[in-house]
């Protein structure tokens, strides 16, 4: 019984919306960029994250807007959460270095990583750029297991569900 609740948890936590960008199963584009933590810069590579676990990937459209700031704040709350399920978090967003590192101290309240993506190729190389504006991404968070596959996908301007599919999906992994 338990073995088919499980199942059926992990199911509905990786489920992708039809409007998704990369599908479950996809690899997920290995990318390093300049990011920042606490306010100092460092690099954020994808393929170094991944061999301590799994990685919550999400892009959000714009630093100090209302949706992206509620976004962080709440990514900021279950940070330490991921952690305990092995997972690193990580945002991403088309702001210059200078705005991406007083964001990840003021808003991320220097819990999680956010790397610039000035030009949106990252956003572009995960079909996360915003319909809207190809200069800034759209509002898409991943889970990428440390095989590099996408492992749950979730797209919604609406920044309301994202921390919680994500934490789902990653708990699901870890109990695999």
């Amino acid at each position: 019984m338990r073995k088919i609740v499980l199942a059926a948890a992990l199911s509905l936590a990786v489920t992708v919306p039809a409007w998704a960008a990369l599908p479950n199963g996809a690899s997920a584009p290995a990318f390093t960029a300049q990011g920042a933590l606490g306010g100092k810069t460092s690099t954020f590579t994808l393929t170094d994250a991944l061999k301590k676990g799994p990685v919550v990937l999400y892009f959000f459209p714009a630093a100090f807007t209302k949706g992206c700031t509620v976004e962080a704040h709440e990514f900021a709350e279950a940070t330490e959460t991921f952690k305990q399920y092995g997972a690193t978090v990580v945002g991403v967003t088309a702001g210059n270095i200078d705005r991406v590192a007083e964001f990840s101290s003021v808003e991320c309240r220097d819990k999680f990583m956010v790397a610039a993506d000035p030009d949106a190729k990252i956003a572009a190389e995960y079909d996360a750029k915003s319909q809207g504006n190809s200069a800034i991404s759209n509002r898409t968070s991943y889970v990428i297991g440390q095989d590099g596959k996408v492992v749950a996908s979730y797209t919604d301007n609406n920044p309301d569900q994202h921390v919680q599919l994500m934490l789902d999906a990653v708990k699901a992994l870890h109990t695999k």
